[in-house]
């Protein structure tokens, strides 16, 4: 496979620059990064496509299954774009609204965050020990069930119940008249 090194160093800057721009608190240039992972992966995915300058579908040199090339790459490809696509109409929305609401694009720290960033060493280490279990033997939620936690209720169960849905079983066919006449 004779890949351009200039795609390779391309798309990697793209990886990079998406990266870093996705790290940012503006909802905009995550929306940037976004779109700069998404071309990334695009150039990837023709990076792996096969030999440059070959057909896309078929080539002229070459015999029988060589002549074809490989279908995956290609719906990988277009997968992506879509996905590209419905992730950053997604973005624009939430962007526009953020904007609506407080006429910034940014996301500010909230007072979970703030607690989170307060909490010290041996509070973290408090809620990262775990916790004893009474009984050992215990190897479900049910203990002490002796049948099964869900039961599957009919309408002799629960006198409130109407089970009057309908079925798909054929209803029996009452006794004709002429049959127990003959019987005698």
């Amino acid at each position: 496979m004779d890949v351009s090194l200039v795609l390779i160093i391309v798309m990697a800057v793209l990886f990079g620059c998406g990266v870093y721009a996705m790290l940012e608190r503006s909802l905009t240039r995550v929306l940037i990064g976004f779109l700069l992972l998404g071309n990334a992966v695009n150039l990837l995915l023709l990076i792996v496509m096969g030999r440059p300058g070959k057909a896309p579908f078929f080539s002229a040199t070459g015999s029988g299954t060589e002549r074809l090339s490989d279908p995956l790459p290609q719906a990988l490809t277009l997968t992506a774009i879509v996905i590209t696509f419905a992730v950053s109409a997604f973005l624009l929305a939430l962007i526009y609204r953020s904007w609506q609401l407080g006429q910034a694009d940014t996301v500010e720290d909230d007072e979970a965050d703030i607690a989170l960033r307060a909490r010290t060493e041996s509070e973290e280490d408090l809620m990262d020990d775990e916790v004893d279990l009474e009984d050992d033997e215990a190897t479900t939620d049910f203990v002490g069930v002796v049948t099964s936690p869900i039961r599957v209720l009919h309408a002799k169960d629960f006198a409130g119940m109407v089970d009057d849905a309908p079925v798909d079983r054929p209803t029996p066919a009452a006794p004709d008249a002429d049959d127990g006449e003959d019987a005698r």
